[in-house]
């Protein structure tokens, strides 16, 4: 059984994992760790859990921790990074759901999150965890950076058209849309019922943290930087990502459906619908799938493409699961096959 700790269990992206962790037949949940909340059992701040998850939350000891295989960070951001350089050292893998360890350039990181790495040694070591991209140095790695939820949807989307050098890398145009808990669970007016309900509006126009994460990532794939304009938006949804992307083909007579089928034949996690498909967020939610569909308007040379996910699931707490079966040599999707939730 693989021993695991979870830092930070009381967020949306928290209790996903624990959800998903409590049905992993490899796993032992060890810690849930909690300052607020310590003492408390689990199950009676989240009932879902109740007969799943029958410990209670615990202040993040480090004698807890280092006493498991792999812990998982689900905190805000700046927090992992002042302990995983001792729970390495005791020998235990860290998966950061944070933004961490994801960007690699640390004064670009600094820029972007507004306060200083505490130990920008680790930025190269750590691994970018998008399996279907970085599967094999994933198996090898003791520090995965999870990727973010918009970077996931936009950078699976795109990834077909950048590797294989037919979009025009300099004019890539990113319109995604997200529900209400992606911004976490935390008191906001911004985001309570009445402020988000039949409405919708675009935010961090000027700048989003997830921009140069997806730029490092599709430049990574093509080998220079590219241009890309990335706008979110909020949705008055709970869960779910709708991105809408588009780029310029230098091929008009590439066959992108099979493009893109063959890209992903062999990925479990990524369904490419058939070709005039129009993917929804409900089609994902609760699953760890990325639903995508290509499209050619007019047949000119813009490619639509459209891509799904759940934001905590594929886009968080899924994939942090897929990557800690890919380190431990479990099935791929060990604890995370579940079908979607209908209606």
């Amino acid at each position: 059984m693989i021993k695991v700790g979870v830092v930070g269990g009381t967020g949306y992206t928290g209790v996903e994992l624990l959800r998903l962790l409590a049905q992993h037949p490899e796993v032992e949940l060890v810690a849930v760790t909690s300052r607020s909340e310590s003492g408390l059992p689990v199950s009676e701040m989240f009932p879902n859990l109740r007969g799943y998850v029958d410990i209670p939350f615990s202040d993040p000891q480090p004698e807890i921790l280092t006493s498991c295989d792999v812990v998982f960070f689900a905190t805000p951001n700046g927090v992992a990074m002042s302990m995983t350089a001792a729970l390495l050292e005791a020998g235990v893998k860290v998966i950061d759901l944070a933004a961490d360890f994801r960007i690699k350039d640390v004064s670009l990181w600094e820029e972007w999150y507004g306060m200083r790495h505490a130990c920008p040694d680790l930025l190269a070591e750590a691994v970018y965890g998008m399996p279907e991209i970085s599967r094999e140095d994933i198996r090898k790695s003791r520090l995965i950076a999870n990727p973010g939820c918009y970077p996931t949807a936009t950078t699976l989307g795109f990834l077909p058209l950048i590797e294989s050098g037919l979009a025009d890398s300099q004019q890539l145009i990113a319109d995604v849309k997200s529900g209400v808990s992606g911004a976490g669970r935390k008191a906001s007016v911004a985001h309570l019922l009445c402020e988000t309900s039949e409405s919708l509006k675009a935010y961090g126009v000027s700048g989003h943290r997830h921009l140069p994460e997806i730029r490092q990532t599709l430049g990574g794939r093509l080998g220079s930087s590219v241009g890309l304009t990335f706008v979110p938006h909020l949705t008055p949804m709970m869960r779910g990502i709708h991105a809408t992307l588009y780029a310029t083909v230098v091929d008009r007579d590439i066959d992108l459906q099979s493009l893109y089928e063959t890209r992903y034949k062999d990925e479990r996690f990524v369904d490419v619908l058939p070709a005039g498909a129009h993917p929804e967020t409900r089609s994902v939610r609760g699953s760890n799938i990325c639903r995508i569909a290509v499209h050619r308007p007019q047949n000119s040379n813009v490619v639509v493409v459209l891509s799904v996910i759940d934001n905590l699931v594929k886009g968080a707490a899924g994939q942090a699961i897929h990557n800690m079966n890919i380190m431990f040599d479990c099935d791929e999707a060990c604890g995370i096959n579940n079908v979607a939730l209908l209606p």
